[in-house]
């Protein structure tokens, strides 16, 4: 079973790709203390249900329909905190191996590396580790196609480039060629795990492996996520059920009309947004640094209240 603690090495999952082993693990952060913007949405009313809800919706079903369920397995962070209903709530779950709990305040690499041993008996060729948020998900083959990308050697980033973004009952086709369904893959010796930086940095530390093709991956867009938004084109989700066989049976066929008016008109208001957004951005990180782009962020949610 994903997640599961078993007493031998031949029961604990482990995949295999010409000839290299490989020790996967998802990395999820459920809701460990956090600083700058984030803390904020956090600290709202109904975060943590919200929360708990899309995580049964979305992403739950997405690694447990996997093509290759039993290469990998899954660590979910908690704050040591957490509350009793949202550890009774889950607690199926765990019982049926689903997921692995690991709880406390904040972690170093060093220790996420130690879970990973834990789960995995760091017996393989390549340690495997890929993040993924509690309210995303991921096609049902990305387990198998981001375990074909991984590479004996150096510790390597890896990317499928295409996914979905999911607002209300609308599907869009997104390109991101370093989006944060990151993973990364390395040697036992030394490893970090794919929390070292910023999905959008792990360029700076790393050679890059990408993978187009049909979307790997699915972004949910809700009212209380603090960076996703709208991108990518607006297109017709049934195009995709095979991919996402539970996460897109609410979404709707849009109209011609509707593709229309999204190719023309939103999709170059939505690239120019972006593109300010994206100078913004750099201009911030290279005057005030991460930190100060971190307070700038937080506040702006502040504002918004």
């Amino acid at each position: 079973m994903v997640g599961s603690e078993a007493s031998s090495e031949t029961q604990r999952p482990r995949a295999s790709v010409d000839g290299l082993t490989i020790d996967h693990v998802f990395l999820t952060r459920f809701n460990l203390p956090s600083v700058g913007p984030e803390s904020l949405i956090r600290a709202q009313d109904g975060w943590l249900q919200d929360r708990v809800e899309l995580f049964e919706q979305f992403t739950v079903p997405s690694l447990r329909q996997q093509s290759a369920p039993d290469s990998f397995s899954w660590l979910i962070f908690f704050d040591e905190q957490s509350p009793g209903w949202l550890i009774d709530r889950l607690a199926p779950l765990v019982e049926r191996g689903a997921f692995s709990p690991v709880y406390g305040e904040q972690f170093t690499n060093e220790e996420v590396i130690e879970q990973a041993r834990r789960v995995t008996g760091a017996q393989g060729d390549v340690l495997l580790t890929t993040t993924l948020d509690n309210d995303d998900a991921v096609a049902a083959d990305f387990a198998e196609r981001i375990q074909r990308l991984a590479v004996r050697g150096r510790a390597t980033a890896l990317y499928l480039e295409n996914g979905i973004i999911l607002s209300g009952t609308s599907a869009f086709l997104r390109h991101d060629p370093q989006n944060a369904f990151v993973s990364v893959a390395e040697p036992w010796d030394g490893a970090k795990s794919v929390w070292r930086d910023w999905h959008n940095r792990l360029h700076q530390y790393m050679p890059v492996r990408t993978e187009g093709g049909r979307p790997g991956w699915l972004q949910v867009v809700h009212g209380r996520n603090v960076s996703n938004r709208v991108r990518g084109k607006l297109v017709d989700p049934t195009k995709y059920s095979r991919d996402f066989p539970d996460q897109l049976v609410g979404a709707a066929s849009p109209s011609r009309g509707s593709i229309l008016r999204d190719r023309l008109i939103r999709i170059p208001l939505r690239e120019s947004r972006e593109t300010v957004r994206r100078v913004g951005k750099n201009l911030l990180l290279a005057t005030i640094g991460r930190s100060g782009l971190d307070r700038v962020k937080e506040a702006i949610q502040r504002r918004r209240g």
